[in-house]
């Protein structure tokens, strides 16, 4: 790449986005280190046209992507994959066998014989430009049946995550953005549905990545991937940390417990113990607010009817819709005793006791009737009793992700000269797919796509290009006589044996 130092303002969306980190700005001035590539990442981002490419580099091209990185001796390409050794490019790493990765993709054999790879794509290489037969693929015997196994590392443009946080602290409304700041703004994904004690985050997809924050919405996903912390914000929301498999932190807060159901649930779970813990509880919680006395497991349990009402909208007896905002269990209420709306002062009597928590126990208040009011003070053993229970019966609060992509488009062409039978035999349960081992979820319908559990892919199998596009290894696996059915490319075929070896690194 060449500069015109005259034209760079030194904003540095270069350097962030540098895929091999060479990139640096002094002085307010782009610098270009020793081992660029010519992928154009930084030309695609410069918004003053301050960096051009010059005349090809005199360094092999890697034709493993769109990208045709060229290449010096000694340096890796813009994906970290292949490697110019000595002149030739090479994929660094070798091809995984199954058995190295059985234990982290936690399956079990399922499906018959080819429930299970023979080998991965973890190492492979890939098929770009996509009509080559797919760089390994072997032949064995499972259960004394011939069984075929078809891997790669495909580039999947339409991809995303879908990240799991388990919280029921108030992030934002459903639908808003999702943002990074990384030299400015970057819109990378959006706040999706709540599901039951947990927010879902979409980020990245086809139109994240093909926008002008594409390359940054991928480089952070990536980062996320590595297992590194992340700090995104929600739109008119909060701001959150995220690292994989990790608790998160919700606007500062470091969220340590999930809890064990909505308001109602904890009532019906932990009634026995709310019976014994206050004449009155409430759990407030930002999608069921549950009140004992008026709920169904506090009338079965004959405990006498409160003189309480609760504010919100009523949905069935004890069970109430609140607001939702930053406050207790995810809704709006600040002061715990404002979830109260009225109470029947005329039935109340000196020494009542109330006890308000969240659903996780994280927050609680105990209190006592004296004369005309609620006064706030120590709870009994029975309320603390509960309360440990309640906290004991919550799980640990993590981040968890699912790689969102499809795999019907140009990749089945590695494995056979009539892609829709592919598409096909994997609907009908005759080809079986993984992804680095790990079995994921097929969608119904139309094309492969799939949703499967990162945590399960070996460690730095996930892979970036600037495109941007993700790759992941995926393998099919079938009998032989379905590969011939499907027009496969038999001819490519070589025993698991051979592909194993370890100076077998791939293309």
């Amino acid at each position: 790449m060449k500069t015109d130092l005259d034209k760079c303002k030194g904003c540095g969306l270069c350097e962030e986005v540098c895929p091999l980190g060479i990139i640096t700005i002094k002085n307010r001035k782009v610098q270009i280190g020793p081992g660029c590539v010519e992928c154009k990442t930084c030309l695609k981002v410069c918004p003053e046209g301050a960096l051009m490419p010059e005349a090809p580099a005199d360094h092999p091209m890697c034709t493993s992507c769109p990208i045709m990185c060229r290449i010096p001796e000694g340096v890796h390409g813009a994906c970290m994959r292949y490697f110019n050794e000595k002149g030739e490019i090479v994929r660094l790493g070798r091809v995984h066998s199954y058995e190295e990765v059985m234990d982290l993709v936690r399956e079990g054999t399922g499906a018959g014989p080819i429930g299970t790879p023979l080998i991965t794509g973890i190492g492979s290489g890939t098929t770009y430009p996509d009509f080559r037969p797919s760089p390994f693929i072997v032949s064995g015997v499972k259960d004394g049946i011939d069984v075929v196994t078809v891997v790669t590392e495909a580039p999947l443009s339409y991809s995303g995550v879908k990240l799991k946080i388990d919280t029921d602290l108030h992030v934002g409304e459903e639908g808003r953005k999702v943002y990074v700041r990384r030299k400015g703004k970057r819109h990378i994904g959006h706040l999706c549905t709540e599901e039951y004690g947990s927010k879902i985050l979409s980020l990245g997809g086809v139109n994240i990545l093909t926008s002008k924050d594409g390359l940054f919405a991928a480089k952070v996903l990536h980062e996320f991937l590595q297992g590194k912390k992340i700090k995104v914000e929600v739109e008119d929301g909060t701001k959150l940390e995220l690292a994989l498999g990790q608790e998160p932190e919700i606007g500062g807060i470091r969220e340590e417990r999930m809890r064990v159901g909505c308001g109602s649930a904890t009532t019906g779970l932990f009634a026995p113990y709310m019976f014994d813990a206050a004449d009155e509880v409430i759990v407030l919680d930002g999608h069921i607010t549950g009140l004992f006395s008026e709920h169904p497991s506090g009338r079965y349990l004959s405990k006498p009817r409160s003189p309480i009402q609760l504010t919100g909208q009523k949905s069935t007896e004890g069970r109430y819709f609140l607001n939702k905002g930053g406050g207790w269990g995810g809704t709006d209420i600040v002061n715990p005793l404002d979830v109260v709306k009225d109470i029947d002062t005329s039935k109340c009597f000196d020494g009542m006791t109330l006890l308000i928590t969240e659903t996780t126990g994280r927050k609680s208040a105990f209190y006592r009737w004296q004369e005309d009011r609620f006064v706030e003070g120590a709870p009994t053993a029975e309320a603390v009793r509960f309360l440990d229970v309640l906290k004991d019966s919550c799980e640990l609060s993590r981040v968890s992700a699912v790689f969102a992509a499809g795999v019907g488009g140009s990749a089945r062409a590695g494995v056979t000269k009539n892609p829709i039978r592919l598409t096909k035999a994997v609907h009908e349960g005759k080809v079986s797919v993984t992804v680095g081992g790990a079995r994921p979820f097929i969608f119904p319908g139309g094309g492969i796509n799939f949703l499967v559990d990162v945590e399960k892919i070996k460690h730095g199998s996930i892979y970036v290009s600037p495109t941007p596009s993700f790759i992941l290894p995926v393998e099919y696996t079938m009998t032989l006589d379905t590969f011939k059915e499907i027009g496969g490319h038999i001819e490519a075929v070589r025993p698991v044996e051979e592909a194993l070896k370890k100076k077998d690194t791939g293309r």
